[in-house]
């Protein structure tokens, strides 16, 4: 399984961007697709996950109301749509895929089986 994020620049706070994260390879063992952030210095940290046989979806509090996932069945492709993005929102967007789904743990880093290469996203005030 191959993941390729995308979308991430630089923006002003309060604006919007769509990251995109497409998977490709043996995806049909894929469960689930989750995106994390890292900030220099800090680890990296949950944001949304969706369930993609249902479409359900999962959100990290710092972002909820403003982030939106969603799925694209027929291009594999899974985005983050952010909205009134903050400059505490500057980090590294990494999209994973994980061949199982346990809503418990669905905001686990050891949960996800496969990583894309990351994308920066930039927020100034």
């Amino acid at each position: 399984v191959q993941l390729q994020a995308s979308g991430g620049g630089l923006v002003q706070a309060g604006d919007s961007l769509r990251l995109s994260c497409a998977a490709s390879g043996r995806t049909f063992s894929r469960a689930a697709m989750g995106w994390f952030r890292q900030a220099p210095g800090k680890e990296r940290e949950f944001v949304g996950a969706i369930n993609w046989s249902s479409g359900n979806t999962y959100y990290a509090d710092a972002v909820k109301g403003r982030f939106t996932m969603s799925r694209d069945n027929a291009k594999n492709t899974v985005y983050l749509q952010m909205n009134s993005l903050k400059p505490e929102d500057t980090a590294v967007y990494h999209c994973g895929l994980s061949t199982s789904f346990i809503v418990s743990t669905i905001r686990r880093l050891g949960v996800y089986d496969y990583w894309g290469q990351g994308t920066q996203v930039t927020v100034s005030s």
